[in-house]
């Protein structure tokens, strides 16, 4: 059984090779799992704190308090890859990657956390860049049929 999402991206990466969805340079192969493991490790644990709060505590308040910060954990982790992770039109510059994915789907999440997207202008243009991807497409469609 293979669950965590850093491993799923990587092994889809490897099992279509000729896509080229990872680096094969073990510097920027690296990288890249540095980049989903934010995401998954430290991004959507600030997400899941709207929802999941009974993760990490037992009061009721707690679970407020964690709901009430979201907006503002989730507009810092986003602040960090928009100043320092995003490399060029895509995350690790200039080819797509599981990473661009992976970045997609959670910043589709930014308007109902409560996240200032004023402040990340590249991420959102990265947002709408996968967006137009007709794979990407393709995949939102299915997801809304």
């Amino acid at each position: 059984m293979l669950t965590e999402t850093v491993a799923i991206l990587a092994y889809i990466a490897q099992s279509f090779p000729d896509a080229r969805l990872l680096p094969s340079d073990p510097w920027a192969f690296a990288q890249a799992q540095a980049f989903n493991a934010y995401l998954a490790s430290t991004v959507h644990v600030a997400h899941a704190h709207k929802y999941r709060g009974y993760r990490w505590a037992d009061d009721e308040s707690s679970f407020e308090d964690m709901r009430r910060k979201v907006p503002q954990t989730m507009t810092e982790a986003f602040r960090l890859i928009e100043d320092e992770m995003l490399r060029g039109p895509w995350v690790l510059g200039e080819d797509f990657s599981v990473c661009d994915g992976y970045l997609f789907t959670i910043s589709c999440w930014l308007e109902g956390d409560g996240a200032d997207v004023n402040v990340l202008p590249r991420v959102l243009d990265h947002r709408e860049r996968v967006r137009a991807r007709p794979a990407a497409q393709r995949a939102l469609a299915e997801e809304l049929a």
